[in-house]
């Protein structure tokens, strides 16, 4: 799940409003709501918050860390990070990170041997499943000579 942004994920932000939000989630009525909830997933140790989602804030719950583990290869470490803001004496924003896979606990590891490529597979796909809901024109541009029309898939989590 994406903290706020929007991409083929569900958001936290948009599950809380409801409603897709325009701009950022501050200004929405429930953003004190959104900010709580955010900042309770992000104290969870059983939540790993990474930028493994078109490099956005994710939350990747732990009982499929051992298939995260298992597939990290074909992620890359940067977006398998586990990241933070904390806030300076100044009030100033720091983004800190523990780099894969010094945040993975011994007990995820082993678990992750375990494993087949499949199975860890079948886990994430699982966890990240999701469906085209419906599909709307953009706009039409012209390559090459070629009228092309870019599409804007909408999608659902359907897990």
């Amino acid at each position: 799940m994406l903290q706020a942004a929007r991409g083929p994920v569900p958001s936290l932000a948009e599950a809380i409003a409801g409603e897709p939000i325009r701009g950022s989630w501050w200004g929405h009525a429930k953003g004190q709501v959104i900010f709580r909830a955010a900042r309770a997933i992000c104290e969870s140790p059983e939540v790993l918050v990474c930028k493994l989602v078109d490099d956005k804030v994710t939350y990747v719950h732990r009982r499929v860390w051992p298939a995260l583990v298992k597939l990290a290869p074909g992620f890359g470490k940067e977006r398998l990070a586990k990241v933070w803001d904390e806030h300076t004496k100044s009030g100033a924003h720091v983004s800190r990170r523990v780099p894969f896979p010094k945040w993975v606990p011994s007990d995820v590891i082993k678990e992750a041997e375990t494993l087949s490529m499949q199975q860890a597979e079948r886990i994430l796909s699982t966890a990240l499943a999701w469906k085209p809901v419906k599909t709307r024109k953009l706009r039409a541009v012209k390559h090459a000579g070629q009228r092309i029309v870019a599409e804007r898939q909408i999608v659902k989590f359907s897990a």
